[in-house]
């Protein structure tokens, strides 16, 4: 049975486009061979091009090899660094103090 993946917005195609075209530019400037960082990573020359064209079918453990190849495997830490939403999201929910209870004077 062929494999399904979910859709994929256009926005985030895009930037899988871009990413995979970086990591080509990446290896161009460093005078790579794609079999070369094919090899390093551990895949086929094959998958290599499906990364170096941002295919979302392709897992993000196979573009953190690429990375690694490349040299690059520091910048899988900017991935979601500053997650902006998530954290006026968290604020909003934090519960706003509330004040003690004054205690009634005993008669």
């Amino acid at each position: 049975m062929p494999r399904t993946t979910p859709t994929i917005l256009p926005r985030i195609q895009r930037e899988l486009a871009t990413l995979g075209d970086r990591l080509r530019q990446a290896r161009l400037r460093r005078a790579y061979a794609a079999e070369t960082i094919a090899q390093r990573a551990g895949i086929t020359r094959k998958t290599l091009g499906r990364v170096e064209q941002g295919d979302p079918a392709v897992s993000i453990g196979i573009y953190a090899r690429v990375l690694q190849a490349l040299g690059l495997e520091t910048d899988l830490a900017l991935i979601a660094k500053d997650d902006e939403l998530g954290r006026r999201l968290q604020d909003m929910a934090l519960k706003q103090p509330r004040r003690a209870q004054r205690k009634k004077a005993s008669p």
